[in-house]
């Protein structure tokens, strides 16, 4: 019997897994994925963590396992393909080292599962199915299939920490809201031949975002929206013609782009949860939330989640009647913002018409020139919405 068992051993999973190291809860971990091959996601993606996250992880005893630490994020420049105007922030300006910094989600990924192996009250399933999810509001139980034997575990709390599909939230029969942004988002690293200085740049087109973000080595984290439409024929390229394609779709703000590394794609879409808990379950990370990549919200959004989950365990017994409402209004204003935020910006910055061309333009001015426009994007970039948690806090 478990007290808490979360399905999903992915970033969020193990950051929660983290997060209840010293709840007194006892604390079970299922993942599929075998642990030579590394859970899913721990790949080459470019994350873009707020200063938040960094605390977070920091206070997790997570981001002393980095293996080359993170690139910071001092500089934020934003602009659009045919706007006027640009979004120019830097950390100094706020009397802040920097915004965030910049990790692959692979070592953030091998970071995590190091703390996770010392952790004295976690019991890992690995590798696991999970077959089916018994929702219930007192007794909530999970069928697995390990070693190749069917088990049932069971639990006071599960965490559906399981991704876009989660077999949680089905279960629970939650709906949601979904959007397909009909692109792409191709992700690499490249050199180019200017040195990175810490700027964050992304530019908004009609085909979807570019994106570069500093990493060691004077390199870039590159990421380019594409039409779902002209996915086959740029995946096809060669590293001189997507060189091209990318040096046209960017600009020369961080000069010409001399080499590109491996190129991996994915689907854009949004899927949004409209409930995070019920029966004995919540939901957390992907889960609950996928959301556009624009901005960088969605692991940050997550590991929110997962250090707000563990700061309510301190104020309410696990079953009483408080704790999950406690818990979805700690998440509401972050969770509501920061959707808001990712979907109207994806979707304002991909149309053309005249209209949404002179709001852009008024709306980079603007911001170009009012400190007091730019407070929510500089706050949103560190992680600061809504109900901050104590975990993502700097304390003194």
């Amino acid at each position: 019997m478990h007290d808490i068992l979360i399905l999903g051993g992915g970033l969020v999973g193990n950051s929660l897994a983290c997060a209840l190291e010293n709840s007194g809860m006892r604390v079970g971990l299922v993942e599929a994925s075998a642990p030579s091959a590394g859970a899913p996601g721990f790949n080459e993606r470019k994350l873009a963590l707020s200063a938040a996250s960094l605390i977070a992880l920091e206070h997790l005893s997570v981001a002393q396992h980095f293996v080359s630490g993170f690139s910071p994020i001092r500089r934020i420049h934003i602009s659009r393909v045919g706007d006027f105007g640009c979004v120019d922030i830097q950390a100094k300006d706020y009397q802040r080292e920097y915004f965030g910094g910049v990790v692959l989600a692979r070592d953030l990924g091998t970071a995590l599962e190091t703390r996770v192996a010392a952790l004295k009250n976690l019991t890992l399933y690995r590798p696991a199915k999970v077959l089916q999810v018994l929702p219930d509001a007192t007794s909530p139980k999970v069928l697995i299939e390990h070693d190749g034997n069917p088990q049932t575990l069971s639990a006071r709390m599960i965490i559906g920490a399981d991704g876009t599909q989660s077999l949680v939230r089905k279960a629970l029969n939650i709906t949601t809201d979904d959007f397909d942004y009909q692109q792409h988002l191709f992700v690499c690293s490249l050199q180019t031949d200017q040195v990175s200085d810490g700027t964050a740049f992304e530019r908004f087109s009609l085909q979807g975002p570019v994106a570069l973000l500093p990493m060691p080595g004077g390199q870039y984290g590159a990421l380019c929206g594409v039409s779902s439409e002209d996915v086959s024929r740029i995946e096809n390229f060669g590293d001189a013609d997507y060189i091209d394609y990318f040096q046209q779709r960017f600009g020369w703000r961080a000069g010409r782009v001399r080499r590109v590394g491996a190129r991996t794609h994915y689907p854009l879409k949004k899927v949004i949860a409209r409930d995070i808990a019920g029966s004995g379950c919540v939901l957390m990370g992907n889960a609950a939330q996928t959301l556009h990549p624009i901005g960088a919200q969605g692991f940050n959004l997550g590991l929110r989640d997962a250090v707000s989950f563990a700061e309510c365990l301190h104020h309410h017994e696990l079953q009483s009647a408080d704790f999950l409402s406690s818990y979805q209004e700690a998440r509401r204003e972050d969770r509501e913002q920061t959707i808001a935020f990712s979907d109207g910006l994806a979707r304002f910055t991909s149309q053309e018409n005249t209209l949404a061309k002179s709001l852009r333009s008024l709306g980079f001015l603007s911001l170009a020139l009012s400190p007091d426009l730019q407070a929510p994007i500089v706050n949103g970039a560190m992680g600061y919405r809504g109900k901050i948690p104590t975990l993502a806090r700097r304390l003194p």
